[in-house]
C-alpha cells in the first residue's frame, strides 16, 4: 500500500472515519464523518504525524520557514507532523500555535512556539476543512503578528464538497489568498480504495454505502 492507503486504513482503524447517519455543521446529513478527536494515544500522534510529513515532503519538500497549527485541533497536529519530519526526513521546521485569548502577562501575545517573521514561508496544518472559518481566521491573525507568506495548507481529508461558492471550500482558500492545498487523501480516493475492501475482516464501503456516497457527492459535491 501506498502511505495514502495506509492512512485510510489508519482512519478506520482509530475510529475516525466512520460511515452511518451524520449531520454536519453546516446541517448536511452525510453518510460518512471524519472525527480527528477520537486520535487519543501517543502511536496514533506518532503515526499521524507521519502521514502528515510525507504528504509535506512530497508535495513542498522545501520552501517552508514554519509549521503553524490553528487552535485546537490544528495544535497537535502541527507538532506531530514537525517531529515526524525531523525524525523521517532530517528537517527541523519550527512550529508554533495561537491562544484562542492574548496573553496579557509574561511575554504576551497570542502565539505561541516559534515567533514568525516578516517574509517567513508558512504552512497551516488542519484536520478536515468544512467551511475554512479557522484557516480564514489564522490568516486574518497573522497579519497582526508578521508579513508572513501563507504559503500552503495540508489537511487529513478533503471531502470534495462546494463551500459558499460553486467550488470546493479548499479551492475557494486556493483563490481568496493564493494558499497551496494539499490533502492527504481526498474522499474519492476513500471509496476507491475500501469499496469492497475488507479491513481486518469488515467492508466498510459495500454497494449500498458507496451508492450514498456517490449520492451525497451528487448532491454536495463541488463542480
Amino acid at each position: 500500500m501506498n502511505y495514502q492507503e495506509e492512512f485510510i486504513t489508519f482512519m478506520v482503524r482509530s475510529g475516525v472515519l466512520t460511515f452511518g447517519d451524520f449531520t454536519t455543521k453546516s446541517g448536511r446529513k452525510t453518510p460518512y464523518f471524519v472525527n480527528t478527536g477520537n486520535y487519543k494515544t501517543g502511536a496514533q500522534a506518532a503515526r499521524l504525524g507521519d502521514y502528515y510529513a510525507a504528504c509535506i515532503q512530497e508535495n513542498l519538500p522545501d520552501g517552508i520557514d514554519c509549521l503553524f497549527g490553528p487552535a485546537y485541533k490544528g495544535i497537535p497536529l502541527a507538532v506531530s507532523a514537525a517531529a515526524s519530519l525531523y525524525r523521517g526526513y532530517d528537517r527541523d521546521l519550527p512550529y508554533c500555535f495561537n491562544r484562542k485569548e492574548a496573553k496579557d502577562h509574561g511575554e504576551g501575545g497570542s502565539m505561541v512556539g516559534y515567533k514568525p517573521k516578516d517574509g517567513d514561508r508558512v504552512a497551516v496544518i488542519e484536520d478536515v476543512v468544512t467551511a475554512g472559518t479557522a484557516v480564514r481566521e489564522s490568516i486574518e491573525l497573522f497579519r497582526g503578528v508578521a508579513k508572513v507568506d501563507m504559503k500552503a495548507l495540508f489537511v487529513s481529508v478533503d471531502r470534495m464538497e462546494r463551500g459558499t461558492r460553486n467550488c470546493s471550500t479548499l479551492d475557494e482558500l486556493r483563490q481568496d489568498f493564493g494558499l497551496q492545498v494539499f490533502p492527504i487523501v481526498t474522499v474519492r480516493e476513500v471509496i476507491d480504495f475500501l469499496h469492497n475492501n475488507p479491513v481486518d475482516g469488515k467492508v466498510y464501503i459495500d454497494d449500498g454505502m458507496k451508492a450514498r456516497m456517490e449520492d451525497y457527492l451528487a448532491e454536495y459535491g463541488a463542480g
